[in-house]
């Protein structure tokens, strides 16, 4: 099924536009068979504009359209019977309209929307009695039609791809970590420091942050997704987590910057390496937990148990032979890293296990 999915895709058959060409059709089939309206094309046209990627986005779509049908519609009837159809009343009939909807701080799409019907309604009302009636009742209509199909047929569920963005996410972090560990082989001049990394990490947590919006936005107005709300609040979580060791990697960083000026640490080779341990260790513990985020079963929750263990060993070992330092500015920057990384460590212990364990996911194999 999958596989047919992407060959339509390919073609440009998408769900969506599925949608909208049944949307269409049967908002035209209603309009003429059951109202038995002579321009069933207006329902049909408000629903191909109505249906959007998101429920709540044909929600809005269909207000907006709705508000500035009405507004149009009474700009036309109150200041048609003074004008007769021409490039005079389109101007004073489109500028009052537009100028009034501006006033009222209306929406960019309602305002053209209120132009639009007032033209419409000036051109056809004066041939029609009713006309501007019927206009109202088949929008709402085909934006009704619209919406329900958008949000009974396959609505979209954007939380795989929350899911998706998150194991990324704390992939990413744990490269981040582990590469800034590899700058303490680069003290003195010439050094790196690595910032594209961490501007390249903070770049990830915003697409992360998107990802979640347009998933919250997926399930507004949704009556078949209900059930995964308590999934992304759970996700939302960990997302908040993700973003705060974000935060503290981004401290390590300052911190190294300051640590390879120091030319008297090039000569604890030994400290430096049990340092980059620590790091690394530490590493380990958020892609694990980004893991345990998506998949909570019981291999993924033991390695992450088992990763903030070593983690808080090789930490303890740094902590150890700290007195072997004798700069102080040293001894502050080093101890700055390490109480980032024990923060670090304490974002990923395991809070939301319990929960996870009760209801465990799975996401797609494409991962």
């Amino acid at each position: 099924m999958n596989r047919v999915v992407d060959i339509l895709g390919k073609l440009g058959l998408t769900l969506q536009i599925g949608k909208t060409a049944f949307a269409a059709a049967l908002s035209w089939f209603v309009a003429a068979s059951l109202l038995h309206s002579q321009y069933p094309y207006f329902a049909a046209v408000a629903a191909i504009i109505t249906v959007q990627v998101t429920v709540a986005d044909s929600v809005d779509k269909a207000t907006q359209r709705i508000i500035g049908i009405i507004g149009g519609v009474l700009v036309s009837m109150l200041l048609g019977h003074w004008f007769e159809i021409g490039a005079i009343s389109i101007f004073f009939i489109i500028l009052i309209g537009m100028a009034i909807a501006k006033a009222l701080r209306m929406n960019p799409q309602i305002i053209s929307q209120v132009a639009i019907s007032s033209l419409l309604v000036l051109a056809f009302g004066q041939m029609r009695e009713g006309y501007a009636v019927e206009r109202i009742i088949e929008t709402i209509l085909g934006s009704v039609i619209a919406v329900l199909i958008n949000a009974l047929i396959v609505p979209q569920n954007a939380v795989p791809e929350v899911e998706r963005s998150i194991l990324t996410y704390g992939n990413l972090s744990a490269v981040t970590l582990t590469s800034l560990a590899a700058l303490l082989d680069n003290i003195g001049p010439g050094r790196k420091t690595g910032r594209s990394e961490v501007d390249a990490l903070i770049k990830e947590a915003e697409a992360c942050r998107k990802a979640h919006a347009l998933a919250e936005q997926s399930l507004k107005y949704n009556p078949l997704l209900t059930h995964k709300r308590a999934r992304l609040n759970q996700l939302t979580e960990s997302i908040i987590q993700l973003e705060s060791i974000t935060i503290q990697i981004r401290g390590i960083r300052r911190s190294l910057a300051d640590i390879q000026l120091d030319q008297h640490l090039a000569q604890e080779q030994v400290y430096i390496e049990q340092l980059k341990l620590a790091m690394e260790a530490t590493a380990q513990c958020i892609s694990a937990y980004a893991a345990v985020t998506i998949h909570a079963s019981e291999e993924n929750i033991r390695t992450l148990e088992e990763a903030i263990k070593v983690a808080q060993a090789e930490q303890a070992r740094c902590l150890d032979s700290l007195h072997n330092i004798s700069s102080l500015a040293t001894l502050r920057d080093i101890g700055s890293i390490l109480t980032d990384l024990g923060r670090i460590v304490s974002e990923t212990q395991p809070q939301l296990i319990t929960t996870l364990k009760a209801e465990p996911v799975q996401i797609s194999e494409d991962l």
